[in-house]
């Protein structure tokens, strides 16, 4: 993975980079900031790291944010940092889901870069809006679907675009865990509560918080769109009106078949985040909880296991390794290489330049609208017992004329 010296080589400084949430408290802001400074591709220069002006001030300045470019509201963010010539050249979002696309809509209009946390929002019309405007305005845009930077996840894509697994017939993807087993839905944890809100959560919260993550593993691995699904989704929790487990059945758009199963309401569950593909011409299978290890199995073949830092590592799982074999890298680190490709992306815009996507493959915003899609898909699917919805092509819906309000 770069150093961050060819950022710095070919633009002469570091890019500068503007927070927007994640202050004291947080459990994601301090992992953006490790991860965007990790390659010395970035430096965090101004920022938000509250609602409450007061606290995000103080937090802002002790995390070396000069008091003038600690700002009270995005607005007032986004102009002074256009009007300097040292301005932000990239914003990073981790706030609430409600809010993703309007904060993003303001830093794309002031011409900056955006990276967001996922869900992009909780409304499809809004993500499909949003994808209109960054594929006019010229900008770039990462969402962060972390998973994706893992070495061995990046492996598996490489393998399945090598033609290792054959056409793909077969997927499927958990993701379940106990963060909500033991909570009331009035969460007293400060970072979690407005998660449980279905106004600032979403509308399904175990899909849009987790599922989103299963759904764009499945599509990032194996290539192939998601045509159709039937779900059941609803909660394990006695009294609990909010989302907290669903099983999705899944038509690939190529005829293959696959299972989605999350929950965060799992009792005894840690993380839980795997994927099985099975392919025509053999198997693979990952998990998070022992991420450096990724299992292949040919057909009538005995099973090979692929080391982070071993041999036999493609060129895109080389790419995304930092230390020797033995030496665990894991959540950072997948951040981090999702900071360092848009780095590289955002230097290349600025030149002029074009960058090969197979090398750059951090999520962009049409991953996101497609996850928000998965989302409402799956809650128009449980609302009628698990009837099978189709999901149109991406493009279908972001040219379709918006709906007049």
């Amino acid at each position: 993975m770069s150093d961050g010296t060819s950022v710095v080589a070919r633009l002469g400084r570091r890019l500068r980079l503007g927070v927007i949430g994640g202050g004291a408290g947080s459990f994601i802001g301090s992992i953006h900031r490790s991860a965007a400074v990790m390659d010395n591709a970035y430096e965090v220069v101004a920022g938000i790291l509250s609602s409450d002006p007061g606290r995000s001030h103080d937090f802002a300045a002790r995390i070396g944010i000069a008091p003038e470019r600690a700002y009270d509201t995005p607005a007032a963010m986004a102009r002074a940092e256009a009007e300097r010539a040292d301005g932000i050249d990239a914003v990073a979002i981790m706030t609430p889901n409600d809010s993703h696309c309007a904060l993003s809509r303001v830093f794309l209009e002031a011409g900056c870069h955006v990276v967001c946390d996922k869900p992009l929002s909780n409304s499809l019309a809004e993500a499909l809006d949003l994808t209109r405007r960054v594929r006019a305005g010229g900008r770039l845009f990462c969402l962060t679907y972390n998973y994706s930077g893992y070495p061995m996840v990046r492996q598996a894509r490489a393998m399945v675009r090598a033609g290792l697994l054959g056409d793909i017939r077969l997927v499927k993807g958990e993701y379940v865990q106990a963060a909500l087993a033991p909570r009331p839905d009035h969460d007293p944890a400060t970072d979690r509560r407005w998660r449980l809100d279905p106004a600032k959560g979403g509308p399904s919260l175990v899909t849009g918080d987790i599922g989103t993550h299963v759904h764009h593993l499945l599509r990032y691995v194996t290539g192939r769109e998601i045509a159709a699904l039937a779900a059941d989704a609803g909660s394990i929790v006695a009294g609990r009106s909010l989302h907290d487990t669903a099983q999705v059945l899944l038509r690939l758009d190529n005829g293959g078949k696959g299972l989605v199963w999350i929950s965060n309401a799992a009792a005894g569950g840690r993380h839980g985040l795997m994927f099985r593909i099975h392919g025509e011409k053999g198997a693979l299978e990952w998990r998070q909880e022992e991420p450096d290890e990724l299992i292949f199995t040919p057909l009538d073949q005995p099973e090979q296991r692929f080391v982070r830092g071993g041999a036999g590592l493609l060129p895109l799982a080389k790419r995304g390794t930092r230390v020797a074999v033995g030496h665990p890298e894991g959540y950072i680190e997948a951040f981090a290489n999702l900071y360092a490709e848009f780095a590289e992306a955002i230097v290349a815009e600025m030149a002029g330049a074009s960058f090969d996507p197979e090398l750059l493959t951090f999520p962009t915003v049409e991953d996101g609208a497609l996850g928000v899609q998965f989302v409402h898909a799956v809650i128009d699917s449980a609302g009628r017992d698990g009837a099978w919805v189709a999901l149109d092509p991406l493009d279908a819906l972001v040219e379709s004329p918006p709906p007049r309000t």
